[in-house]
């Protein structure tokens, strides 16, 4: 699967296009500003975006009113298209947000229910009660996603609901050359809903990359044989952070270890694993020190899964979901280059070279409060990782079998025969 070999960047198109907040329905072409953003992504060697909503929206993108048609708000489906193309001629892939369990109130199928009520040929398209009123005051009940009645919930066991949502995704692969989907909140999907849409695409594009939102419990319920190829690590997301806020880097090693160690149990799956996304606090602003976020993204690009980077944070902004949804989606002009994005500039590309980064087994070597230090390995090539999260130096052990070593990202040849010493807030990627 590609998506296994691949660097994922993640772009909020509504904000990062400065479209208006509510959906004016003024067509503009603000989707063509990703095109001018090519050089910067080819430099930061990354080989997939994950568009979250593109879809005509009331407002925010996950409040769908229409899956046919690219929102207004963005440009046309042919400007969609133009860059989606140009993304392909640089080989960069592109993953839609699959929002499937919930529309808006503004989409089209809910506006005729209103319209016809008990005679709408779509009633049976969502979870009606024609005895109760809804907060609204549609002169019905309906089923909103957690309680947000601006959002619609869609009956997936009508096979009329699923024809419609795969012929779109047929219109999405055929259009705009679509190489996967990421399910929003995949966790309340129906588990016959996934099997058949992961049957459906197998036969439609056998490389098709299907990953799942899901916050908690045991993600192989979504990922597995018969479902989706990937999950949202929320698990190892809250470790990365909070391990160095804690100066306790056994949290982040617990559920390395207990995903992806000798007895992992995600050890031969790929997760998407990130540091920050448009649902939470950017990193930059989450941290404590600043001077440990060149080393979160160290253990993100050195951890078994696939990285995936959200707009802005390469070059470290700011952005608390305390202050709205606004701030973490925010629109920004032209891409920025400091110290931190040519950092992460280096290990994509180690990534994208090295089999033991993507495919390498886990196994830690040196644990403590402030230290880290694992080794991947795959069909005889050995990655050393190691990660001084602390104020001071540290002295580590040498390990068996461990001498002779290339510093992967400035060339140095040095020897860890006799032990080593971690500089102060330090991270490595050594080749054995």
């Amino acid at each position: 699967m590609w998506a296994e070999n691949s660097v994922f960047y993640q772009i909020y198109p509504l904000g990062f296009c400065g479209a208006p907040k509510e959906n004016d329905g003024i067509l503009i072409n603000r989707i063509a500003k990703v095109k001018e953003w090519i050089p910067h992504l080819k430099k930061l060697n990354i080989d997939a975006i994950y568009f979250s909503t593109v879809f005509e929206s009331d407002r925010h993108g996950y409040d769908t009113r229409d899956y046919k048609k690219i929102d207004i708000r963005l440009g046309s489906n042919q400007d969609f298209a133009d860059v989606c193309r140009a993304l392909k001629d640089n080989g960069i892939k592109v993953v839609l947000d699959g929002v499937f369990n919930h529309v808006g109130r503004g989409f089209w199928a809910f506006q005729d229910l209103c319209m016809y009520r008990e005679n709408s040929h779509y009633k049976d398209w969502f979870h009606l009660d024609f005895g109760r009123n809804s907060v609204y005051k549609d002169g019905f009940w309906y089923e909103g996603w957690e309680g947000h009645f601006e959002l619609v919930k869609l009956n997936l066991k009508n096979p009329e609901v699923v024809e419609y949502l795969f012929d779109c995704i047929y219109q999405w692969i055929k259009e705009f050359e679509i190489s996967g989907l990421r399910l929003d909140v995949a966790y309340c999907l129906e588990a016959d809903f996934m099997c058949r849409l992961r049957q459906f695409c197998d036969q439609l594009k056998p490389d098709f990359f299907l990953v799942g939102e899901i916050l908690f419990g045991d993600y192989r319920r979504i990922m597995n044989q018969e479902m989706l190829h990937s999950a949202t690590n929320y698990e190892c997301y809250k470790g990365l952070w909070s391990s160095f806020n804690d100066l306790n880097l056994f949290e982040i090693e617990y559920a390395c270890n207990r995903q992806f160690g000798q007895n992992g149990i995600y050890k031969e799956q790929h997760l998407l694993n990130f540091v920050d996304n448009h649902d939470v606090n950017r990193l930059a602003s989450i941290l404590k020190e600043e001077k440990h976020l060149p080393l979160v993204y160290a253990l993100l690009f050195g951890m078994p899964g696939i990285p995936c980077l959200y707009y802005g944070s390469e070059w470290g902004i700011l952005g608390e979901k305390n202050n709205g949804d606004d701030e973490l989606r925010p629109e920004i002009m032209e891409p920025h280059w400091n110290s931190l994005t040519d950092w992460i500039s280096n290990l994509a590309k180690l990534h994208r070279e090295k089999k033991s980064l993507r495919y390498g087994s886990y196994k830690q070597l040196f644990l403590s409060n402030r230290q880290l230090v694992f080794i991947r390995e795959y069909e005889g090539e050995r990655i050393v990782v190691a990660v001084n999260a602390d104020e001071n130096e540290c002295y580590i052990s040498p390990h068996q079998g461990i001498g002779a070593v290339e510093n992967l990202v400035s060339g140095d040849s040095v020897s860890l025969e006799n032990g080593y010493h971690l500089p102060p807030f330090s991270a490595f990627f050594w080749q054995v």
